[in-house]
């Protein structure tokens, strides 16, 4: 058993303003990504700039960010908004960010940038996909330091005692999974150019597989509890179409082997 360090969510303030380990983590992920794509921008080949990675990030922030208040909001706060607290989707302070919302939302704004810079969708996806990890990483990191995101309880000995229970540290096994293993695996598999859609699918195929693996030992959100068989989690409903979508796509590419627009020449 490990006594849970109870760390307190605010990492300093400015005057009256409260900087939050939470919205640290955040820029930390963007961050690493900008630096990552930056990095892989620059190497011999690429079709990608430096400069463009700039854009890349700010969208894909944007949009990220939006449309995980969003998603949280409409997927597991409707209750709490319409019932308590009518400026509650503003309130990003306090947290509350739905991955899949996120993701969504990063996909529209990656639209976006692509039909401004005529490229490839495509391209743009592949090019992305090993950059969010390092974000998904931080944020886990993130929901432990506020406490939040438990896993069932546990006699495991590296259980931590939170407010008088043991319990499995979830918010830990997904920042190894969805953030370290994924991250290595996706920068691995792109650093050879791969048929076109190849790297989108095999992230979404992974980062579905691994949210629903943890799941099982992750709490439901107390507001939704479980949807079906006493086991059957939102995040794991969500999570279901993007396995499915990964491996079609992964599918489709080494099918189709159609040629990725990210490189000038074969590498």
């Amino acid at each position: 058993m490990i006594v849970y360090p109870d760390i307190n969510p605010i990492a300093f303030r400015l005057g009256p303003i409260k900087v939050h380990w939470y919205g640290i983590m955040y820029l930390i992920g963007f961050a690493t990504a900008w630096a990552l794509g930056r990095w892989r921008a620059a190497r011999p080949g690429s079709t990608w700039k430096p400069v463009d990675v700039d854009d890349l990030i700010f969208f894909g922030m944007v949009g990220g960010i939006v449309g995980g208040r969003v998603g949280y909001v409409l997927i597991y706060g409707m209750t709490f908004w319409t019932a308590h607290n009518p400026w509650y989707p503003l309130e990003v302070w306090d947290g509350g960010m739905s991955i899949h919302g996120g993701l969504i939302g990063a996909l529209i704004a990656l639209t976006i940038f692509a039909l401004r810079r005529g490229r490839s969708f495509a391209d743009v996806l592949d090019f992305t996909a090993p950059l969010p990890a390092p974000g998904l990483f931080f944020g886990r990191m993130g929901n432990f330091i506020n406490g939040e995101l438990w896993g069932k309880p546990t006699t495991l000995p590296w259980g931590f005692l939170y407010h008088g229970v043991i319990r499995q540290p979830s918010q830990l096994y997904e920042g190894f999974l969805e953030g370290i293993v994924l991250f290595t695996v996706m920068w691995w598999f792109t650093a050879k150019t791969r048929p076109r859609l190849a790297p989108a699918g095999l992230f979404l195929l992974l980062y579905g597989t691994f949210r629903f693996l943890c799941e099982f030992v992750r709490l439901p959100d107390p507001q939704i509890g479980y949807l079906a068989w006493g086991w059957l989690t939102m995040g794991q409903l969500l999570s279901a179409p993007m396995i499915v979508i990964g491996g079609v796509l992964l599918y489709y590419a080494y099918s189709a082997r159609a040629r990725s627009g990210n490189v000038l020449i074969a590498q």
